[in-house]
């Protein structure tokens, strides 16, 4: 009796000191909190329902999926803190960060600590130029959104006073640089560039500058939440000016804030992927959840779908073989659409158009 009871503790014990079925732990980071919080909800939103999906079909190689999820509220200092704690948790995949100024900083932590960073978001060319082999995003580049822009903007307000705006941010100013210099080589010029500072309420003196100025085009390289106050405040003035942004408008809380003084809006952001078919059965999954794959939902997801394929493709989830076999391969299939990324990390053949606001929905034109 004695033995047998030896026998069933020492089974015990060896059930107890034996590991836990293995998961792969992921994480998401972008601005849960602040101004921006708006798109931290959409990434989360993209990247749980790909572990979810990734999970009901078996997860990567038998092992779970499970998200860690970080805010980094759009602050490098945080993002580099946030970085850190997420390097602690052993993540192998960062869907993230959202702005550029957070994913920079952070990118340089991933890479010391072996993580391979998938940006949905980060626009600025710097993300990826002065990368490191771990920096992918699969978003385009604000060098290539600045070019539609100010190419548009040349063509259509010919002869009009154009305003570019910034407000100094990595992402704001990069585009409004990019935007401006496309402007310029196509025969345009601005009447007004200058900065505004980022959060605060009252535009008002920033407005009637340019209403006395006579400008009839705001171009805004920044946020939605500063851009809807212009825009309004500016009508509230009495300007009939239109304003155009970038991808940083592609999402429902611009018109909260703008109300009718955003009718007419217009911004540069890639093709609608909600109308892609490779992504109507995701779509329809978010949807009976009461979510709209806005913004930058489906990017996030087809960060985590990539890099899961890619994973399972190689058979291991080691980041430097999978950041490998994603440039060494081409045609990632995704909600996007099929996706080929090069020696830098960017996709090849990302494009951006021109969408238009109308009744508080926003629309490609």
């Amino acid at each position: 009796m004695f033995r047998r009871s030896l026998l069933a503790a020492a089974a015990i014990a060896t059930i107890a000191a034996a590991p836990a079925m293995a998961q792969v732990r992921i994480g998401v980071v972008g601005p849960l909190t602040g101004e921006y919080a708006s798109f931290g909800e959409q990434m989360k939103s993209g990247a749980a329902q790909a572990v979810e999906d990734i999970n009901k079909a078996g997860g990567i190689l038998g092992q779970k999926l499970v998200l860690e999820v970080g805010d980094d509220a759009c602050d490098p200092k945080q993002a580099v803190s946030v970085a850190n704690q997420m390097a602690a948790k052993k993540v192998k995949l960062i869907a993230g960060h959202f702005c550029s100024g957070s994913s920079i900083p952070a990118s340089k932590v991933y890479g010391e600590e072996g993580i391979l960073q998938i940006s949905p978001a980060s626009t600025n060319p710097a993300y990826t130029e002065k990368g490191g082999w771990n920096t992918f995003r699969v978003c385009g580049r604000d060098d290539q959104q600045g070019k539609v822009a100010g190419e548009y903007l040349a063509k259509h307000f010919k002869g009009e006073k154009i305003a570019i705006l910034h407000d100094n941010s990595t992402y704001g100013k990069g585009l409004a640089d990019e935007t401006q210099k496309a402007l310029h080589a196509a025969g345009g010029k601005e009447a007004l560039y200058t900065a505004y500072t980022p959060k605060e309420k009252d535009y008002s003196s920033l407005v009637s500058r340019m209403k006395d100025a006579g400008i009839s085009v705001i171009y805004v390289g920044g946020y939605h939440t500063e851009a809807g106050l212009i825009v309004r405040q500016a009508k509230e003035q009495g300007m009939k000016a239109t304003l155009v942004g970038g991808d940083a408008l592609v999402t429902n809380e611009f018109w909260q804030i703008s109300g009718a003084s955003g009718q007419g809006t217009l911004m540069t952001f890639s093709p609608d992927p909600r109308l892609n078919k490779a992504a109507a059965e995701v779509v329809a999954s978010f949807k009976a959840k009461k979510i709209d794959p806005e913004g930058y939902v489906l990017y996030t997801y087809a960060a985590v779908q990539i890099w899961a394929d890619a994973a399972k493709k190689i058979k291991s989830t080691d980041p430097k073989k999978v950041a490998a076999a994603l440039k060494a391969s081409g045609n990632w299939p995704s909600v996007l659409g099929p996706m080929t990324f090069d020696a830098k990390g960017d996709p090849k053949g990302s494009g951006y158009v021109l969408y238009i606001w109308k009744n508080g929905a926003y629309a490609q034109m």
